[in-house]
């Protein structure tokens, strides 16, 4: 979300309050996992995968 495009002020500040969150949450997690979490197209690659190892991509060829 784009805390700077929020019309007002109180949704600027959630805006802002949910940034915070979620990068506290991801630093707690890439500390209790031992490494950085993948970032961009890695990161949906990532998660992507089903159970059976594949990717969406890989699937849809």
């Amino acid at each position: 979300m784009k805390e700077k495009s929020a019309v007002t002020a109180k949704g600027k500040a959630a805006g802002a309050s949910l940034k915070r969150s979620a990068g506290k949450e991801e630093r707690k997690i890439e500390a209790s996992k031992g490494s950085d979490l993948a970032k961009g197209a890695k990161r949906f690659e990532e998660r992507s995968k089903s159970s059976d190892g594949k990717s969406a991509g890989t699937k849809q060829r």
